[in-house]
């Protein structure tokens, strides 16, 4: 554009002055000065057409650098962004996937089949269930137990879906040798029994959930699986000034999906390494036989399921106990 300018310029006074020449001088030098405003216009094109190149040329100059200053800078923030990344190279995105919160997992999405719990008969070298170790493996992420730590540690739990005259007992024994327990029981239990949970949570025992109405979980929906979980949580809750943590899943019944929501609630799922057939009080097995099984189930981590219902296991608890230390072992209360 300033070129532009320059050339009309030039041209307009080319002509005047050519034209007053005419005038004066006669058409003789007109010949002579149209040249020589040629020669003043071609001057003015050159020196626009210079002073054009070097806006230009000083435009792109600026212009590199500003983004070379861009550039820069963007670099300079990548340079500072890669310090403050993982150590390990994964990015924030995979390291958050890796701590997922158990509240973000789609319940939906994982598997419903309903499985059914017994440690099985296939031991390893230290005496521990085979099957225990591998679900523990496989399920420990959702805060499932199926067996504690590779020490010698033993932890007992009871489970009280009814009364049978036989808790009191057991609870003066525990007392008497200073070992502590889980008791998991039902709301049918808690209402019929109000004094024996108070005694257990006075004792130092932990009393643990083993829901509403004692249904199977992978058969129901998460709707009611929360509910039969809850219910009894806010009842002991209320009650008792209690808040339960540790849930066993009736019949010992669960699939993923009830591990997962149970861990959603805010629970740890404690199965089992050990137990045995106790649960039919018209059945029970001769004492010295009994005592001479869960004596012979001794390894690290052990977690005994043991039922409060028949006289065998009241009747050989203190002798197990005494057993089970003399081997080495501690007896301490799962949290």
């Amino acid at each position: 554009m300033k070129a532009m300018k320059i050339l009309c310029a030039g041209l307009v006074a080319a002509m005047m002055f050519t034209g007053c020449k005419a005038a004066g001088n006669g058409a003789s030098d007109l010949g002579s000065d149209i040249s020589s405003g040629i020669s003043d216009v071609e001057s003015g094109v050159s020196s626009g057409m210079s002073n054009l190149e070097s806006n230009a040329s000083s435009g792109i100059s600026d212009g590199k650098s500003d983004l070379s200053s861009a550039l820069s800078d963007g670099n300079s923030d990548n340079n500072n962004s890669s310090e403050s990344a993982p150590a390990s190279g994964a990015s924030s995105e995979v390291a958050a996937e890796i701590h997922v919160s158990p509240a973000t997992v789609d319940l939906s999405s994982l598997d419903g089949t309903k499985q059914g719990w017994g440690q099985g008969v296939q031991l390893d070298d230290q005496n521990r269930p085979i099957s225990s170790l591998q679900f523990q493996e496989k399920y420990g992420k959702y805060d499932a137990y199926f067996i504690g730590n590779d020490e010698k540690v033993i932890y007992l739990t009871f489970d009280e879906g009814y009364e049978n005259g036989y808790t009191a007992t057991i609870l003066d024994t525990l007392k008497e040798k200073n070992v502590p327990a889980v008791f998991f029981v039902t709301m049918d239990y808690v209402k019929k029994e109000p004094d024996l949970v108070k005694r257990m949570i006075d004792e130092g025992h932990a009393v643990g959930n083993h829901s509403d109405k004692h249904v199977s979980y992978p058969t129901v929906s998460t709707e009611r699986c929360e509910q039969e979980t809850m219910n009894l949580h806010h009842y002991i809750d209320e009650n008792f000034g209690y808040k339960m943590t540790l849930f066993r899943p009736p019949m010992g019944e669960f699939s993923e999906r009830v591990l997962a929501q149970t861990q959603q609630l805010g629970y740890k799922t404690m199965l089992w390494s050990y137990a045995y057939k106790d649960w039919d009080p018209k059945n029970q097995m001769d004492n010295t036989k009994a005592l001479e099984k869960v004596n012979g189930a001794l390894h690290n981590g052990a977690i005994y399921l043991l039922h409060a219902v028949g006289s065998t296991n009241n009747d050989i608890l203190g002798d197990f106990i005494d057993y089970a230390r003399s081997q080495g072992y501690e007896f301490k209360l799962f949290q």
